[in-house]
């Protein structure tokens, strides 16, 4: 053998060996990207179908005055849609299989809608309707920039974890707080307080289950939940309007 020839026997270099390695990296991290893509797109397409159902019943059962005079006298109906809404939850938070497996994830997150709005559509009949209007609207305002600061910001929401334990527990003592002063006589300054405290605390889930649905931050959550994190937008939003009503809110004459 001349010297200067590499002789056959001799291993591969290491850029060599690697040389398919960044190819295929690359290729999995594209396949990841339009997984999430999808992912993202499906959760937000069943969100808008969720966010139009309750908006409908919440409408049909603020503006129609028969169904809304129905609704306020048969307070029955509440308790069913409350039953349908607690079992149908336990069952799609609880059982990660069932959530999976179609149709009954699909089944079961039609009636968590529907008990869902129509709880929201009685809670709304009481209030005036031009209250409810300006909830919907602030609702859509703020589900919006949160969306668009998710989105964008780099902050990692994911990682504030501490701070909404501590708020989750200050809620806590405030409802407990509530129900020993209930019976003695209504206290205004209080339930706005919870509120208020309420509005900034789901304002705040809604932010970081929309970085989790994102994929880029400390915590994702996996593609194959797309019904678990719909789930938990839809709840997010629900809440936030059900306290931003409770904070503006003004009962009907």
């Amino acid at each position: 053998m001349k010297k200067g020839k590499v002789s056959d026997n001799e291993p591969p270099s290491y850029r060599e060996a690697t040389a398919g390695y960044e190819e295929m990296e690359a290729r999995f991290a594209w396949d990841d990207k339009t997984i999430r893509r999808t992912f993202i797109r499906k959760v937000y397409a069943i969100l808008m179908l969720q966010l139009f159902v309750t908006v409908a019943i919440v409408s049909l059962f603020t503006f129609c005055m028969p169904v809304r005079f129905f609704i306020q006298t048969h307070p029955g109906l509440y308790m069913i849609s409350y039953v349908t809404f607690f079992i149908t939850y336990i069952a799609l938070s609880c059982c990660g299989d069932l959530r999976r497996q179609f149709p009954w994830n699909v089944i079961l997150l039609v009636l968590f809608t529907l008990s869902m709005a129509s709880m929201m559509g009685f809670v709304s009949s009481f209030y005036n309707t031009k209250s409810v209007l300006l909830c919907l609207g602030i609702t859509a305002l703020v589900c919006l920039s949160v969306t668009v600061f998710s989105f964008q910001s780099k902050v990692d929401v994911t990682s504030c974890q501490g701070v909404l334990f501590s708020l989750c527990m200050v809620m806590l003592l405030c409802a407990i707080t509530i129900s020993i002063v209930v019976p003695f006589g209504y206290v205004p300054w209080l339930h706005a307080i919870y509120a208020v405290v309420g509005a900034i605390l789901f304002t705040l889930f809604l932010a970081f289950d929309t970085q989790l649905l994102l994929g880029n931050k400390r915590y994702t959550i996996s593609p194959e939940e797309y019904i678990f994190a719909t789930l938990s937008l839809y709840l997010d939003i629900i809440y936030l309007f059900s306290f931003l009503l409770q904070i503006l809110g003004g009962g009907r004459d």
